[in-house]
């Protein structure tokens, strides 16, 4: 078959194209894809942070004696939930809204802790996206979990 090559004179002008080849492609396509992988990762990071720590600020807070106590034990719940994920902690905002309300309503209410009552707690996660300036921080992940008190409590 080289002989033939070598007859029709195809030898000469194809030597090293494959490689020139890997190298435009790996640039044009790989590089690409390896970043809209890391940013996916980081909003997917972003959004099991959110709501493992939603659900465990709110079971922190629920088994609270009292709304001290509570909100101590639930931001640092929250905390460690946020760095299991890898997630900064400075990224996170916990609050809490009354019963049947969205996250949006969530700040101005305070749980408490009575019996029977039922109220969410929400967190909210700025998202940082890989090689984006800090300035950009309108990606956000927020969890939600709700709260509902024991009805028959000793005390």
């Amino acid at each position: 078959m080289t002989w033939l090559r070598r007859r029709l004179g195809m030898i000469a002008d194809e030597t090293g194209s494959a490689l020139v080849e890997f190298v435009f492609i790996a640039l044009v396509v790989f590089v690409p894809l390896v970043y809209i992988i890391a940013g996916f990762s980081a909003v997917q990071r972003g959004v099991f942070a959110s709501q493992a720590a939603a659900r465990e600020a709110g079971r922190a807070m629920g088994t609270a004696p009292d709304v001290a106590t509570g909100q101590q034990r639930a931001l640092r719940a929250a905390q460690l939930a946020m760095e299991d994920q890898s997630v900064e902690v400075t990224d996170m905002r916990l609050a809490y809204a009354p019963a049947g309300a969205d996250c949006d309503a969530a700040g101005s209410y305070q749980p408490t802790l009575a019996p029977g009552e039922e109220f969410s707690v929400c967190v909210v996660v700025t998202v940082r996206i890989p090689m984006l300036p800090e300035f950009i921080e309108s990606n956000t992940a927020t969890g939600q979990f709700v709260v509902e008190r024991d009805r028959y409590v000793d005390g």
